[in-house]
């Protein structure tokens, strides 16, 4: 078993340097050797798995099949001898993150340093985008999403929860009045994200649905914000992200006793087998988030 996982760990090097002599200088085995050992692997399989020229190497039907699988146990396999290694050493290592840009800005850029002065040997290659990447087929160790992934097979945890609230700034609001109720919003300017026409809010058990409408949506956080704090409407959103103008009188609460729903914030990996520097980052941010809200 043991030769036999060896030879689907060379397998997986031929395929990503996708030539044999390519492969063989970085393991450090002659070539023909390699080329023999991937040989009694398709051997003991009954299949062929690669196509073979002077040049390259393609992978057949089989072989593409074989190459998905087998990739991901050697990499299981890898970080399982690595989370071990960690136990007398300081993990290490490019962590790739991928998250949206305002919570990036807000809620993690703020942790680094203190990050980075714990985990010397982690550095950061940070992707800020709201689209959903692609944890198999792109080079993400973690996502960072507002909302939980559609996509099968995919790992999620829980690492802080927000709850929006309403603000809006005191020359709006001198100008237009300030609303009692929530239903006094309809007849306000509500800055609202694209994806969020309803604003629900909550109050002791009791719960409604507000209209947002204004002449204004935006996909980013900062902008809402932004647009606030230049009288254009009231905002609806986590304390956190408006604490500055909050601080300097840009913007006052709403509402106040009304709150939105707690959303979760989740971060999402391929596996729940992790290297060391994503399990140290996840739990980092987990329990410096835990009481955000």
């Amino acid at each position: 078993m043991a030769l036999f996982l060896d030879d689907m760990a060379l397998f997986v090097e031929v395929v990503k340097a996708n030539s044999f002599r390519r492969a063989a200088d970085v393991i450090g085995m002659p070539n023909s050797t390699l080329s023999r050992r991937i040989a009694i692997l398709e051997q003991s399989i009954g299949l062929r798995l690669l196509h073979r020229t002077t040049r390259k190497v393609e992978l057949t039907e089989a072989g593409q099949l074989y190459y998905e699988r087998s990739r991901r146990i050697v990499e299981e396999a890898r970080i399982a001898h690595e989370e071990l290694g960690d136990m007398v050493a300081q993990p290490s290592g490019v962590l790739r993150v991928s998250l949206p840009v305002d919570f990036a800005t807000t809620y993690i850029a703020p942790l680094l340093p203190e990050f980075s002065e714990k985990y010397p040997g982690i550095t950061f290659d940070l992707d800020l985008t709201p689209r959903n990447v692609d944890l198999v087929g792109e080079p993400f160790d973690l996502a960072i999403r507002m909302g939980a992934p559609d996509a099968a097979g995919l790992i999620t945890r829980v690492i802080a929860r927000v709850s929006p609230r309403l603000y809006a700034s005191p020359v709006y609001l001198d100008k237009h009045g300030e609303p009692g109720t929530p239903m006094d919003l309809a007849r306000h300017h509500c800055l609202a994200m694209s994806t969020q026409s309803t604003w629900t809010l909550h109050k002791a058990g009791e719960s409604i649905d507000v209209r947002a409408s204004s002449g204004y949506r935006t996909n980013s956080v900062a902008m809402i914000r932004k647009l606030a704090a230049l009288n254009m409407g009231i905002a609806f959103l986590p304390e956190k992200v408006v604490a500055d103008d909050l601080a300097a009188g840009r913007l006052r609460r709403v509402l106040g006793e009304w709150v939105g729903a707690v959303s979760p914030v989740y971060a999402v990996t391929e596996t729940r087998l992790l290297p060391a520097k994503t399990q140290r980052f996840i739990e980092f941010v987990k329990e410096r988030l835990r009481d955000m809200e």
